[in-house]
């Protein structure tokens, strides 16, 4: 066979293959044997075996796996992928509903109730129809990239049909259903290995796993259910999943439109019920508002969408033993009460701590050492004391009486006014709260400093190398070449060390890390109530820290989302000798304590313009340098179509609705090259 006759061929079985994956797979309507389908697979493998230079990356055989990841890359993804704000209680969810109906105005609004699907996030990315990338939640800024397994999963397509977009993300969560679950461990329990406590650590264990064949065998799903519409192609959320399911996606089958919140609250009681008979876990339920334009109105907190919700189903419950309590001392100096009871099973997992929050915590539900207690976890994933079982409590049982005095360095707790949590003082010379702050400052959120972590720190800590942020740029290959410290956890033993190589990243990563920004600065210095949302607000609001040092209770309450108890904590930090000292350190070494400036404005060319830019254009970056063409010549950029947009700037594959709209409104559709001759 010549080159070009395999070539022919392979085309001719790839397509056949992707048909009958298809035909099986999202339609559950085979239209071909197993044996039959087998032979056309076994053949294109053997043609791509003999002519290696012919296969392409969505070939079938990429299913089958074979390549080997020896470390996943980290890679931030285009849109953070924010977690859904949950809550168990119909009340709650009421409240939902009326704060989308007075942030709209009305509430004349549909919502899209889906299952809320216990496995594991992810995002996937296509260009030119074929599947490119994808990656986990991770951190919700970047996550790991499991693209060889993703391509396992028979139900993610490798190439689309129909009409797709030249670009096209979508999310949706990986699961392993019932079957594969119980049929892997099996497997695992013939083998000698320990099963998996549920199908959710199953489908996460197995998209980690290094060898994509492996993978493939596993018997995951992935089911998706939302789409980014960079093209603006749809009216609602219910027409775009409808849609991503015409281009050969799995997309979520029970998902339905409700009119009002009787409809959600009775689609919540039916699952609730019918879940138990599902071939997979679900946890819950999810409420979206389906109008798109209106999800754009209503838009993000920092950490959640506000037009969606997920309601989740009472946890499973599980009753034990206390047997004593640990006290945890944070990088803050709070105090937080830990539970050891005696271990028991809770959906799916051996738990043995469970989080006791504070001094009112315990007094209130008048917890004791030795009370049967009723454990669940919240979320599904942190175990928490939810009731005490007082009749078989014990006669000569009493009151727990919660510390007076730091378990660390015996410093006497305090408590401010109207806070719940007890903490220690002496953040100076309180050993825990110093590697918490430690910790904190090379977090990836922080300074990002990756080859540091814990342990190391630890280390670190133990010889004296570091007691306080700034130290770290003190750090040099002497001090650190042949540090050794040995962990023993649970009868097994691991050695740290630091030798020429771990040195030398260590001493990169500190170098590197002074090119942080000052908002990211500011947020790793630890300042108490700043997180990393305000933190970047105060950055630019105030430019750098000696601004931000003379300003006052007033100016800082002047900034977004920074109230009193934010403000007066700045200023307290800021005030204090030791904590400007160690920022003065800093500065020397090179850490930025100042925003770096912004390109200016070049024009009023476009000034009281406003434009909506649209479709596709040369390359993925062209949109965004046109959009900021726009504000760097004086004009504004929108994302949606009406009366007040001047402009719209069309590339290839305008979105049919906002065509139609800009026509009904008269707005006037220019080219690239309309918009370039007007500046």
């Amino acid at each position: 066979m010549t080159i070009e006759q395999a070539r022919q061929r392979i085309e001719e079985l790839s397509k056949a293959i992707h048909h009958h994956n298809y035909q099986y797979y999202i339609l559950d309507n085979p239209d071909i044997s197993d044996y039959d389908f087998d032979m056309l697979l076994n053949e294109l493998i053997a043609l791509e075996k003999e002519f290696p230079s012919l296969i392409q990356p969505d070939s079938p055989t990429q299913k089958v796996g074979g390549g080997v990841t020896k470390q996943f890359v980290q890679v931030k993804h285009s849109r953070p992928m924010l977690s859904l704000s949950n809550t168990y209680s119909e009340g709650e969810l009421e409240e939902f509903f009326t704060r989308v109906k007075n942030l709209l105005g009305h509430d004349n609004v549909d919502y899209v109730c889906e299952l809320k699907y216990d496995g594991v996030a992810i995002s996937i990315k296509y260009a030119d129809g074929i599947l490119t990338q994808a990656l986990t939640r991770g951190d919700g800024v970047q996550g790991d990239d499991v693209t060889a397994n993703i391509k396992t999963i028979k139900s993610v397509p490798l190439r689309l049909h129909g009409n797709y977009p030249p670009e096209l993300e979508v999310r949706g969560e990986v699961i392993m259903p019932h079957d594969s679950f119980l049929k892997l461990n099996q497997e695992r329990e013939d083998i000698g290995e320990t099963p998996f406590a549920n199908p959710r650590n199953a489908a996460s264990g197995s998209l980690k796993l290094q060898q994509s064949s492996l993978v493939a065998k596993r018997g995951l799903d992935c089911i998706l259910y939302f789409v980014y519409d960079d093209y603006h192609s749809f009216f609602s959320h219910y027409d775009s999943i409808k849609s991503i399911g015409e281009y050969g996606f799995k997309i979520e089958p029970y998902f339905k439109i409700c009119h009002d919140k009787q409809d959600v609250f009775n689609f919540i009681n039916y699952w609730d019920k019918e879940r138990k008979n599902l071939p997979f876990d679900i946890d819950g339920i999810v409420i979206k508002v389906n109008n798109l334009s209106y999800q754009q109105q209503l838009g993000f907190t920092a950490k959640n969408p506000r037009w969606a919700i997920a309601y989740k189903f009472q946890a499973e419950r599980a009753c034990t033993t206390l047997l004593s309590i640990d006290y945890q001392v944070g990088r803050t100096g709070v105090v937080t009460p830990v539970a050891n009871m005696e271990p028991v099973l809770l959906a799916g997992t051996v738990v043995k701590r469970a989080t006791m929050h504070n001094a009112d915590f315990i007094r209130d539900m008048d917890i004791r050492t030795g009370d049967k207690v009723y454990i669940e976890k919240g979320g599904e994933i942190i175990p928490k004391i939810v009731a005490v079982d007082t009749e078989h409590r014990s006669a000569d049982s009493q009151p727990l009486q919660f510390i007076s005095r730091c378990p660390h360095c015996g410093t006497l707790l305090v408590r401010n006014e109207g806070e719940a949590a007890y903490y220690c003082p002496n953040n100076r010379y309180c050993p825990p709260q110093i590697k918490g702050k430690l910790i904190h400052f090379i977090g990836r959120k922080a300074m990002n400093i990756e080859d540091l972590g814990e342990e190391k720190i630890e280390l670190l800590f133990d010889n004296g190398l570091v007691r306080n942020i700034a130290d770290f740029y003190r750090l040099d290959y002497d001090k650190l070449i042949g540090l050794t410290k040995i962990y023993t956890q649970n009868d097994q033993t691991r050695t740290i060390a630091f030798r020429e190589k771990t040195v030398e990243n260590i001493l990169s990563a500190i170098d590197k890390s002074k090119q942080q920004t000052f908002e990211k600065v500011l947020f790793a210095i630890g300042i108490r109530y700043v997180g990393e949302t305000s933190a970047k607000k105060i950055a630019k609001h105030f430019g750098n820290i000696d601004n931000l040092k003379q300003a006052s209770l007033e100016q800082l309450m002047e900034v977004e989302d920074v109230g009193e108890k934010v403000a007066q904590s700045v200023i307290q930090y800021l005030a204090d000798d030791h904590n400007w000292q160690i920022i003065q350190d800093l500065r020397a070494f090179g850490v930025q304590m100042s925003c770096r400036q912004t390109q200016e404005i070049l024009s009023e060319k476009l000034q009281g313009l406003t434009f909506v830019v649209s479709g596709s254009f040369d390359t993925p970056d062209r949109r965004k340098e046109i959009e900021e063409m726009i504000e760097l010549h004086g004009g504004k950029k929108v994302d949606s179509v009406s009366k007040k947009v001047n402009y719209i700037i069309a590339g290839a594959n305008m979105g049919p609705s906002k065509l139609s709209k800009a026509r009904d409104l008269g707005i006037p559709i220019i080219t690239e090259q309309d918009f370039l001759k007007m500046l």
